[in-house]
């Protein structure tokens, strides 16, 4: 599995630390919250409102630099329309490691 990096951050600040620094604060500060939601929604199974919070993790999965996980929360957000819980587990891998990152920040 990929691992969360600075690559499209750095691409984005073109060197500004400030404005690095200030993305990466918005993820550390709203992903926690944004995940909290999503599986409470899941668990609850509201899959209509999971798969809106997970089209909004979409974006600090970006952000983050991991592809293939993008590309995984697309797939499990069209299932999750679908009433299909199918890429739950791998979701949830992705979430732990984003998680795991921003503990080190």
């Amino acid at each position: 599995m990929e691992e969360p990096n600075y690559s499209y951050i750095n691409e984005l600040s073109r060197g500004d630390e400030a404005f690095k620094n200030k993305l990466l604060d918005v993820v550390k500060n709203e992903f926690p919250e944004e995940k909290d939601i999503f599986i409470k929604n899941f668990e609850s199974g509201n899959l209509e409102l999971a798969a809106a919070n997970v089209h909004k993790l979409k974006f600090k999965i970006s952000i983050l630099g991991l592809v293939k996980s993008y590309a995984v929360a697309e797939k499990f957000e069209e299932n999750l329309k679908e009433n299909s819980v199918e890429g739950y587990e791998e979701f949830g891998q992705i979430l732990q490691k984003i998680t795991d990152f921003l503990e080190t920040l």
